[in-house]
């Protein structure tokens, strides 16, 4: 028994100690976890970064030639645009969607009935299997495939032969178009948003690691306002990706910045959102619930809820000398008008206001509705113009997508943190109106628009995590004391049995 009471002892001693560091602040230590969206990916090795040496450039291509990217874009309206790429030895050429609202560059590795040609990793002596497979979803449609590196180039870009990340695309839901003309996709985001993770290095960033290309890129998407159609149909669009710079051809008037907020889609903060000129009279953090971005993957400008439905009821108010159906407005159904008797004049203009490089002042672009009625071609007779509403509902923050980015030049200067708009050379107007980007506009701490996300009180926490001991303590330690007075009581009288007592309730 004496051993019995020795246990019983150390056992007290060690409740007590229990019950004093759980209200004591030497257990504030809190374990954050990082979530990500999407499915569970399993753990994928490292991916390869690239040579650490940069790679050797073909002759003649100290300057950079603006020239040879004018009209590199092609694609068919609402289904994205596009630039031929070269991928692998010898080269395949393939069109490759021109997304800056991701940051994986993927093509089509394998037959699918909406691909006229697709990428054979076999046939490419320089490509590297990097044995690790991602999967990717968008708001609309997703793939899956296997991750690798080979050399890849533009050619109607910087002459350069570069060696990227490349995913081929093995299997997918809702992604590839039937019609489109595209293969693949290039993600022009930055690395934080890359799929399985962020040590996958962009195709943009291995493009200036790897040469003396500066870090920047600029779009003109030209919309309705491309004349070339070619041999591709009349529903052709088109546009220029310049690489590495800003060509003054394509732009009128200033180019106006405004800071990308953080690094990982192109983020940017809207301050003011007017219709006709009348201001929607919300919190400006509503415009920007749970984020705003600069998307040329997404067709049309999607808006939080609360705004979407303020700006469909000031846009169906201004508009209301004819009548249209509920379907309409919400991009369900179409309108029709008879060949060039389209009513523009009637339809408003859309402004947004950014928080311009000073974060005292902000700057307009003025949206026309050449740009946010989307013409659909295909559906009616050759003597109809039917168009289809191109302002959406997000749960996912506005997206300026490219019916708004169709008006002008974007200048996406990564080296600065920040992304310019001018108007472009190729938008559609009427002679009434025209697309304007204007300022300067004074405000007060427009940075405070931004939309924050919810930060967990710590102290909320350990005042919580204090509570629950005391309450505990309370309730258990009356009954512990209890349980331990009562196995003392036991010891102390059976200690003057002698020792051999003790040895006998051990072979019990």
């Amino acid at each position: 028994m004496t051993r019995l009471c020795h246990h019983l002892l150390l056992l007290s001693w060690t409740i007590m100690s229990l019950f004093e560091v759980s209200m004591s602040g030497t257990s504030s230590t809190v374990l954050r976890v990082a979530l990500r969206q999407g499915p569970h990916t399993p753990p994928q090795p490292e991916p390869w970064q690239g040579p650490q040496m940069p790679m050797r450039k073909r002759r003649g291509t100290s300057s950079i030639n603006f020239v040879d990217m004018i009209d590199n874009l092609r694609g068919k309206s609402g289904q994205g645009y596009y630039v031929e790429m070269a991928v692998g030895t010898p080269p395949q050429k393939l069109n490759i969607l021109v997304d800056t609202g991701s940051s994986n560059f993927a093509v089509g590795a394998a037959s699918h009935p909406f691909l006229r040609r697709y990428y054979h990793r076999s046939l490419s002596t320089s490509y590297r299997d990097l044995a690790a497979r991602v999967y990717v979803p968008y708001t609309q449609g997703r793939w899956e495939g296997e991750l690798g590196t080979d050399m890849v180039s533009v050619p109607h870009g910087p002459s350069i032969s570069l060696r990227a990340n490349i995913a081929a695309i093995t299997e997918s839901d809702r992604f590839f178009i039937n019609g489109s003309n595209w293969e693949g996709i290039l993600g022009l985001a930055y690395a934080e948003i890359a799929r399985p993770d962020e040590n996958l290095e962009p195709f943009f960033d291995s493009l200036v690691r790897q040469s003396s290309v500066p870090n920047l890129f600029s779009l003109q998407l030209c919309g309705a306002g491309f004349t070339q159609n070619y041999s591709l149909g009349s529903a052709t669009v088109g546009g220029s990706m310049i690489i590495g710079g800003i060509d003054p051809s394509l732009y009128v008037g200033d180019v106006w910045y405004t800071p990308i907020r953080r690094e990982w889609y192109y983020e940017v903060i809207i301050v003011r959102i007017e219709v006709n000129g009348q201001d929607l009279n919300m919190d400006c953090k509503e415009y920007n619930y749970d984020k705003s971005i600069v998307d040329s993957g997404t067709t049309n400008l999607r808006l939080p809820r609360k705004v979407f439905q303020a700006a469909v009821t000031a846009i169906e108010a201004a508009s209301s000398t004819e009548q249209f159906p509920s379907g309409f407005w919400l991009g369900e159904q179409l309108v029709c008008w008879q060949a060039g008797t389209t009513p523009w004049h009637i339809f408003p203009v859309i402004s947004l206001y950014l928080m311009s490089e000073n974060h005292n002042q902000s700057f307009r672009i003025s949206i026309l509705p050449q740009q946010y009625l989307r013409p659909v071609e295909g559906v009616a007779s050759a003597q109809e113009d039917c168009y289809k509403f191109a302002v959406s509902q997000s749960s996912t923050g506005t997206v300026m997508g490219a019916v708004i980015m169709e008006g002008f030049y974007v200048v996406f200067d990564r080296q600065h943190k920040r992304i310019g708009f001018a108007v472009s050379t190729c938008h559609v107007h009427d002679e009434f109106r025209t697309a304007s980007v204007e300022g300067p506009f004074h405000g007060l701490e427009l940075e405070d628009c931004a939309y924050n996300i919810p930060q967990t009180d710590e102290s909320t926490l350990m005042t919580i995590a204090y509570i629950m001991a005391g309450i505990c303590a309370l309730f258990m330690l009356p009954l512990c004391l209890m349980v331990c007075q009562w196995r003392f009581s036991r010891c102390l009288r059976s200690l003057g049995a002698g020792d051999f007592a003790d040895d006998l309730s051990l072979l019990k």
